[in-house]
C-alpha cells in the first residue's frame, strides 16, 4: 500500500509540473465559471448546481483524457517504465498508483465548484443533500474516465493517441450511447442495455439527490475493470 501511494504522490507531483495540467486547469475552471453564471446567475433558476454538473460530466469526456494521457505513456516513450517493472513493486501497485494520482489531480480540478457552492450558499438556500451525491457522482465518473485513460496509456507510448482513444471511449459511453439507445432501428432489448451503460444516466440519480446500489455498482465496477485491464496491459509487456 506504502509503494502505490508513493507512486500517486509522485504521479501528483509530476502533473503540477506539466504545462498541459495547468493548461487544462485554466480552461476547465474558465469554462465552469462561465456555466455557473449561466445556469445560476438567471432569473428563474433554483438555488442548485445539478444542471452544471450534468455538463461538466460531458465536458470530462475531452478533460480527463487530457489528463490521464500521459500516465504511462510517458514512461513507455522515455523507457522510465523499464525501472519501475525492475523494482520490487507489483504492475497492479503501479496502475492504481497513477490512477491514484490522477484521481487526486482531478480533485484539484473540481476545486472551482466548492467555491461555487459557497456562493450559493451567499446568494440563497441550496438543499446540500443534492449536492453533496452530485459531487460523489462527479468524482466517480471522473474515477471512471480515469480508470479508462490508465489502461489506454498503457497501450501506447504516444500520448496523442493515449488521447484520442480514450476520449472516443468516454465520448462512445456517453453521447454515443444516448445516440444508439433512441435510434429506431436498434431493437428494444439493445437499446435497455445501451440506455444502462450510458454514463450520462447513471451520473442522473446522483444529479437528483438519489444514491441508487446500481449506480454505485455500475461505476465501481467499471473502475475495477478498466485497472484490472490496464494492469493486464502492463503485464504483457514484460514478455515482449
Amino acid at each position: 500500500m506504502s509503494q502505490t501511494l508513493t507512486i500517486a504522490k509522485r504521479e501528483l507531483s509530476a502533473l503540477f509540473f506539466s504545462p498541459i495540467a495547468y493548461l487544462v486547469l485554466g480552461i476547465f475552471t474558465f469554462i465552469v465559471s462561465m456555466l455557473l453564471l449561466l445556469t445560476q446567475f438567471s432569473p428563474g433558476f433554483p438555488a442548485e448546481i445539478r444542471e452544471e454538473l450534468t455538463w461538466i460530466v460531458r465536458l470530462l469526456m475531452f478533460v480527463a483524457p487530457a489528463i490521464s494521457m500521459r500516465l504511462l505513456s510517458e514512461e513507455l516513450k522515455e523507457g522510465t517504465i523499464e525501472l519501475l517493472m525492475t523494482a520490487p513493486i507489483s504492475d497492479a501497485q503501479v496502475v492504481v498508483g497513477k490512477w491514484l494520482g490522477a484521481i487526486c489531480f482531478f480533485g484539484v480540478l473540481m476545486s472551482p465548484i466548492l467555491v461555487h457552492v459557497v456562493v450559493l450558499e451567499i446568494k440563497a438556500n441550496p438543499d446540500y443533500g443534492p449536492i453533496f451525491t452530485g459531487l460523489l457522482g462527479l468524482l466517480l465518473v471522473g474515477g471512471l474516465y480515469m480508470a479508462i485513460g490508465t489502461c489506454i496509456s498503457a497501450m501506447t507510448d504516444s500520448q496523442l493517441i493515449s488521447y484520442l482513444i480514450t476520449a472516443l471511449i468516454t465520448g462512445g459511453l456517453t453521447i454515443g450511447m444516448y445516440i444508439l439507445s433512441v435510434v429506431q432501428w436498434v431493437p428494444n432489448s439493445i437499446k435497455n442495455v445501451l440506455y444502462y451503460i450510458n454514463v450520462d444516466q447513471q451520473f442522473d440519480g446522483f444529479s437528483k439527490g438519489l444514491i441508487d446500489v446500481r449506480n454505485l455498482l455500475f461505476f465501481v465496477s467499471g473502475i475495477i475493470f478498466f485497472l484490472f485491464l490496464g494492469v493486464k496491459m502492463l503485464e504483457s509487456r514484460r514478455w515482449r
